[in-house]
């Protein structure tokens, strides 16, 4: 099977996507600038359709700016728990500049922040989670486009018709980038290699999977999230059983974990990976 892997004729035509990434615009993120205008476009619809589901202007404001604060907070404490062993001290905890956010923490820490300050306004705790469920969605997949800029939540190799094939640039995290090439040390001492027209993953020396590109996770996290935006915005326009929209979101919460990918580096592995001399591209949001 491993020399099968290795002859096989790889042919980047086969796959459909791909294009150079950029890691930064004006010394600004892509991948902060379409979280906050994510954010920002979710919380105006929000404010829209509140008026029909009771919910006042002062309460919008509140939960829109708690959802804020808690969404930061929970976001990096998330991250932060499932990667722990990749940092070289507490103090690396708190420099939320250098990335690493998790979605489902940010949504975790908004509601939680929020949990409490709803009752201040007499509000059933679905009321507004139904109400916020489209825009939420709007959000995220808004968030992706900045994650796709990035090449970020790259996954396993394929040679599948969206792979998406790599044209240059420095991708973001766990992946260290010279010329023309990437790589990233995984947990499990796996090594995937990312070429312009090739990816192979490694498990030691051995390659256990090539193709001419690999799983972009985000591009499918933000087709299943237009998707997802598209079927609450007509579901919740007429009166439904109260429940049922978040329902629907914490569904979608749950396919978006499952990703066809490598999973995180591990801080001692990082340090295998090859010795020629590589540029580091700087940390981003995951």
């Amino acid at each position: 099977m491993n020399a099968l892997l290795r002859s096989a004729p790889m042919d980047p035509s086969l796959a459909s996507v791909g294009w150079p990434v950029v890691d930064r615009v004006f010394g600004f993120s892509p991948h902060g600038v379409f979280i906050a205008i994510g954010f920002a476009t979710g919380a105006w619809l929000f404010g829209r359709l509140a008026g029909r589901r009771g919910i006042s202007v002062d309460a919008v404001n509140s939960i829109v700016f708690w959802s804020l604060i808690g969404a930061i907070v929970g976001a990096r404490v998330a991250y932060v728990i499932a990667h722990v062993s990749d940092f070289a001290s507490p103090l690396e905890w708190f420099e939320v500049w250098k990335g690493g956010i998790s979605l489902l923490g940010g949504i975790a820490g908004a509601t939680i922040a929020n949990a409490v300050n709803i009752r201040r306004f007499g509000l059933r705790f679905f009321t507004v989670a139904d109400t916020l469920t489209a825009p939420l969605a709007l959000g995220i997949a808004i968030g992706r486009i900045g994650d796709l800029i990035i090449g970020d939540h790259l996954g396993k190799p394929t040679s599948w018709i969206l792979a998406w094939t790599y044209h240059g640039g420095k991708l973001a995290p766990p992946f260290s980038c010279g010329a023309n090439e990437c790589q990233a040390a995984l947990q499990g001492n796996h090594l995937e290699i990312i070429k312009r027209g090739s990816t192979e993953l490694r498990a030691g020396l051995e390659p256990i999977a090539t193709g001419v590109g690999v799983h972009q996770t985000a591009m499918y996290d933000m087709a299943i999230a237009w998707a997802l935006f598209a079927f609450l915005w007509w579901f919740t326009r007429e009166p439904r059983r109260e429940g049922t929209a978040t329902l629907a979101f914490a569904v979608f919460a749950r396919a978006v974990t499952k990703r066809p990918g490598p999973t995180t580096p591990g801080r001692a592995q990082e340090r295998e990976v090859s010795s020629e001399p590589t540029e580091r591209a700087p940390t981003e949001a995951a």
